[in-house]
């Protein structure tokens, strides 16, 4: 770990890196000073470190100071304390996995072959979620979010609709797969927002009729929108580490008289709010059909089109849609693997700018959030024959802070403390700020370390090394990774599921046998 050449390889040579404490470490240790540091207290000096800074610029010998758990300290241009943990190549912030569906995990490799399209990828799909009990998908969720944090992801947020047992019979709780869901993030070592999702119909015919939930479906469903409500108030996680949100499936599924009731909900509790829009032309086409409108008309329309609220997908737009997109500061999360794996399209991305971006792994095609961030750049170069609608900064932000926003993990102010020191001149921070997602005084201790000298990254310039993560990076360079102040990953194994393959492996053969 203290590997390195000129003079990041002589700070680097001057410290004594630590092991750093282990996310289930727990003992106060005593610092050089004598004082006792807790399990989430840490001096990390990183050889070269991404701030948050819009152009992507990364600083030189950055020095972390971690205190129970959030950042205490960030100077830049500084030399490795004896006392620091050393961390080689480029450190980020956590990343945000804004629109997850854990089960989907299951699908990988058994439905990407062959023709067909995202609507009999869906029957597929339907079967998967007609296996689960909370025991088997706190065994799945577990396995995929420790997944996740072998990716450096340090939060999800899950879209969260598979509520009832088969038939649609309540749990004696009626929100036993929730739990599961936060028990297994906690096990993982991440944090999550439970987006509740609003499900109510089947779907949309060509005509514009809404269909009753049937089969599978009927898992989904609390009858209307004040029966999600009422279940979905009743649902509070324990622990630090777990947020709620509202979600409305779709205007397939939500008809237009109901969302304004899940619009309320979530306006209420001030929680951010999560649809699917626009993901397929048919979709539009029924919306027309049903209310002359299209999707984002129909949310605008209900109250359900605020900068709270995050568009997933959001791939067939028109130019009336665009506008208001912009107009209302919604965020739009793109999950690029799982769009061009279902045949979906290619966004506007750039029409959509300046709304902010945030991004999703969706249905776990791949767990891997450079490849979800530069796609965002490479599927626009595609529909524009444009190179640089967004820079290495703007896919990085879109990752860490914008995600960790739009799953309601934000501040109105920072604490006070020391702002971040580039060169010796303070730079105040901003009074709107994410809870994480920057490396920043005040903010959650999420740390990813992706050291340059693996394959994939052999031979990039240090000065433009977010440049060279955010293009040619995998989930598998990635070292060490950080959540609140934890160590949950160490030398690219999960210190608190370390055969995470195995488990992975064990949770989807169950589910298809």
């Amino acid at each position: 770990m203290t590997s390195g050449t000129g003079a990041a390889g002589e700070a680097a040579r001057d410290a004594r890196p630590t092991g750093g404490s282990r996310a289930g470490d727990e003992a106060p240790r005593p610092a050089a000073d004598g004082r006792l540091r807790g399990a989430r207290d840490h001096r990390v000096w990183c050889e070269w470190a991404w701030t948050g800074d819009r152009d992507g610029t990364p600083e030189h010998g950055v020095l972390v100071e971690v205190a129970d758990g959030r950042i205490a300290s960030v100077r830049a241009g500084v030399r490795a304390p004896a006392d620091a943990e050393v961390l080689t190549g480029l450190t980020l912030p956590g990343f945000a996995n804004a629109h997850s569906h854990a089960f989907h995990r299951a699908l990988r490799g058994r439905t990407h072959a062959g023709g067909g399209s995202f609507w009999t990828w869906r029957e597929t799909m339907y079967r998967v979620a007609d296996r689960l009990d909370p025991d088997t998908y706190h065994r799945l969720a577990r396995a995929a979010y420790a997944e996740m944090a072998l990716a450096g992801i340090t939060c999800v947020g899950e879209f969260h609709y598979l509520h009832h047992a088969p038939g649609g019979l309540r749990y004696a709780d009626p929100n036993a797969m929730g739990h599961a869901l936060a028990a297994a993030a906690a096990d993982a070592g991440i944090r999550i927002t439970l987006l509740d999702v609003c499900y109510l119909a089947g779907g949309l015919d060509a005509r514009g009729g809404h269909q009753p939930l049937a089969g599978p479906q009927l898992r989904f469903g609390d009858g209307d929108a004040d029966g999600w409500a009422a279940r979905a108030a009743a649902f509070a996680p324990g622990g630090g580490h777990a947020r709620t949100g509202a979600a409305a499936h779709s205007v397939r599924a939500v008809p237009a008289e109901q969302l304004p009731g899940v619009a309320a909900f979530a306006a209420e509790r001030d929680a951010p709010l999560h649809v699917h829009v626009s993901e397929q032309p048919v979709e539009n086409a029924a919306c027309l059909a049903a209310h002359g409108r299209t999707p984002t008309a129909v949310l605008a329309d209900a109250g359900a089109l605020t900068g709270r609220t995050s568009l997933v997908h959001a791939t067939h737009l028109t130019d009336a849609d665009v506008e208001a997109v912009r107009a209302s500061r919604a965020t739009v999360c793109l999950c690029p693997t799982t769009e061009r794996d279902l045949a979906d399209g290619l966004p506007r991305t750039g029409d959509l700018l300046p709304a902010p971006l945030s991004l999703g792994t969706d249905q776990h095609v791949a767990t891997d959030m450079f490849e979800e961030a530069r796609a965002v750049e490479l599927h626009e170069r595609l529909r524009t024959h444009r190179r640089g609608t967004l820079g290495a900064g703007a896919l990085l932000h879109a990752a860490t802070a914008h995600g960790h926003a739009s799953l309601g993990w934000t501040r109105a102010d920072h604490p006070s403390g020391d702002p971040v020191l580039r060169g010796g001149r303070p730079r105040e921070p901003s009074r709107e700020a994410s809870d994480a997602g920057a490396l920043a005084p005040g903010t959650r201790a999420d740390l990813v370390n992706v050291p340059l000298d693996g394959v994939h990254l052999a031979g990039a310039d240090p000065a433009r090394a977010a440049d060279a993560v955010v293009f040619a990076a995998t989930a598998a360079d990635v070292r060490h990774v950080m959540a609140d102040g934890r160590w949950i990953v160490r030398d690219g194994v999960h210190t608190l599921v370390p055969d995470t393959a195995r488990e992975l492996d064990t949770a989807i053969k169950e589910l298809h046998t």
